[in-house]
């Protein structure tokens, strides 16, 4: 991406931005003075909330849109409505993914669907659908995968496939982009707790800490800090940053 582009003008969309490790993304981006495209589906309040924000520090310069990744054949709408709000799309950050206990003994389709289809397939379309606006301006494209694409979590092996995919996804369209448009990923460790029906005990929460090498929980701001890494990189594709404290080690 060249140093030569003027400040305020570049796009970046990322999926999931209203909360959680998306805020941070979007927060880190605007600061860098992208215009930040906000895309949510549920969370239409948080998005929102960044929104006005982001506009009370830069004028114009984030907007929501709201989506439902699991409807992948609207998706190259949603990439188009946000090319056409500023003229363009400089980076596109897959960022939102479903987390949900699975089975091996017992097949749940629902589950599947919703997990292959939000964190596989939505990315993959929506960098199929990105990379003409993104080829425009040397583009990048930063998936968040998951460390446990490579060692699979007890009780969400589905998931952990659909990360290992997405890593998969990733250096195949390095390849299939290159040289227009740079895509890498970055792989969290435990950053925020899980919420909901995946919460964890404060027992389960220290062991994960205990086999930590930092010894300590994530912050979602230093995931914003590698995808800033990814975009600002021009000589890196088809890599796998992993934020996790040392943890993927052990």
């Amino acid at each position: 991406m060249s140093a030569s582009e003027k400040t305020g003008e570049r796009v970046a969309l990322v999926t999931g931005a209203g909360r959680r490790i998306g805020r941070a993304i979007a927060l880190r981006l605007h600061a860098l003075d992208f215009n930040v495209a906000i895309h949510c589906h549920l969370s239409v309040t948080e998005a929102t909330d960044l929104a006005h924000e982001l506009n009370a520090v830069r004028r114009a310069s984030a907007c929501v849109f709201r989506a439902d990744l699991m409807q992948t054949v609207s998706l190259p709408l949603l990439v188009n409505e946000v090319a056409a709000w500023h003229g363009r799309l400089d980076v596109l950050v897959n960022n939102a993914s479903v987390f949900i206990r699975s089975s091996n003994v017992v097949h749940d389709e629902g589950v599947w669907d919703a997990l292959w289809s939000t964190n596989v397939k939505a990315p993959q379309v929506l960098s199929a659908a990105s990379f003409p606006w993104l080829s425009q301006h040397q583009g990048v494209i930063v998936n968040i995968t998951d460390i446990h694409a490579d060692r699979p979590l007890q009780d969400y092996g589905v998931y952990s496939q659909t990360k290992a995919a997405l890593t998969l996804q990733t250096k195949d369209l390095a390849r299939e982009f290159a040289p227009k448009v740079r895509v890498n990923a970055v792989a969290p460790g435990a950053m925020m707790w899980p919420e909901g029906d995946n919460q964890l005990s404060m027992q389960q929460q220290q062991s994960i800490v205990d086999k930590t090498p930092l010894c300590r929980h994530g912050d979602p701001q230093w995931i914003a800090h590698a995808v800033q890494f990814c975009v600002d990189n021009e000589f890196m594709t088809g890599q796998v940053i992993r934020v996790d404290g040392g943890r993927s080690l052990r």
